[in-house]
C-alpha cells in the first residue's frame, strides 16, 4: 500500500466554532483533492453499493429528506442533497434530539477533469468532558482514517479487514500521526501548547491502543 503517512500530509485540517440549534458548538474541517472525476467521487459518497467498501454498511430511505444509519456508528436525516457538489446530512449517535447538535456537510468542487476536492465539515455540540479531554481528535482521526478509505476506493488500492488493519504498524503509525495533525490544527487556532499535547496523548491512547489488549 502506498504510505498512508503521505496522504494524511494531503488532507488539510482546521478547527472552529460555531452554533447550532442546540448550542455552541465546534467545527472540524478536512480538504484534499482526488485524482477522479466529480460524478465518480459523489456517486462514491452518496451510492449506497460504494458507501461499504470504503466506509460503513449503510440503510434507509437515501433521497432527500429521507434517513439513514451506518452500521454500528451514526445515523440522521439527510437535508440536502444537490449532485454532484453538496451533501448535508444530521449525524446522530443513538436518539436524536429535539434540535439540531451535529452536521455533516461534504461539498465538492472539479479541479480539471480528472481531479476532485472534497470539503468535509463536522459541526457539533461536543459534550465538555469529550471536548476537554481530547479535542478535535475524537471525530478528526475517524474522518482522516475515511478520507483515506476513500482515496483507496477511488484509485483501486486493498487496505486488508478492520482486524488486520487494527494491527498493521502502518496503520497504527498512521491513527499516531493523525492525532498530532489534529494536535498542530488546535495549535493554529490558538490552542494552550500543554492543553494540546495532553489532548493529543489521549487521542492517541484512545486509537493506537498496546496491542496486547486488542
Amino acid at each position: 500500500m502506498k504510505d498512508l503517512i503521505a496522504e494524511l500530509e494531503a488532507v488539510r485540517r482546521s478547527v472552529g466554532d460555531a452554533t447550532l440549534p442546540a448550542g455552541d458548538a465546534k467545527v472540524v474541517a478536512l480538504s484534499r483533492t482526488y485524482p477522479a472525476p466529480i460524478d465518480d467521487v459523489w456517486d462514491a459518497v452518496t451510492n449506497p453499493e460504494r458507501i461499504p467498501r470504503w466506509f460503513l454498511p449503510i440503510t434507509g430511505d437515501l433521497r432527500l429528506g429521507g434517513t439513514y444509519q451506518l452500521e454500528g456508528n451514526a445515523g440522521g436525516e439527510i437535508r440536502v442533497c444537490e449532485a454532484p457538489k453538496r451533501l448535508l446530512v444530521t449525524w446522530v449517535m443513538g436518539d436524536a434530539g429535539p434540535e439540531d447538535s451535529s452536521l455533516v456537510e461534504v461539498r465538492l468542487e472539479p479541479e480539471g477533469d480528472e481531479v476532485t476536492r472534497l470539503v468535509l465539515e463536522h459541526t457539533a455540540v461536543m459534550p465538555p468532558e469529550m471536548w476537554d479531554q481530547f479535542g478535535p481528535g475524537a471525530t478528526g482521526v475517524g474522518w482522516d482514517l475515511g478520507l483515506v478509505g476513500l482515496w483507496a476506493h477511488l484509485t483501486g488500492v486493498e487496505t486488508g479487514s478492520p482486524e488486520e488493519m487494527d494491527r498493521d504498524p502502518a496503520v497504527r503509525a498512521a491513527m499516531s500521526h493523525s492525532s498530532d495533525e489534529w494536535g498542530a490544527a488546535l495549535a493554529v487556532a490558538g490552542g494552550d501548547p500543554d492543553d494540546v499535547a495532553a489532548k493529543v496523548a489521549a487521542t492517541t491512547a484512545f486509537y493506537v491502543p498496546p496491542l496486547e489488549t486488542l
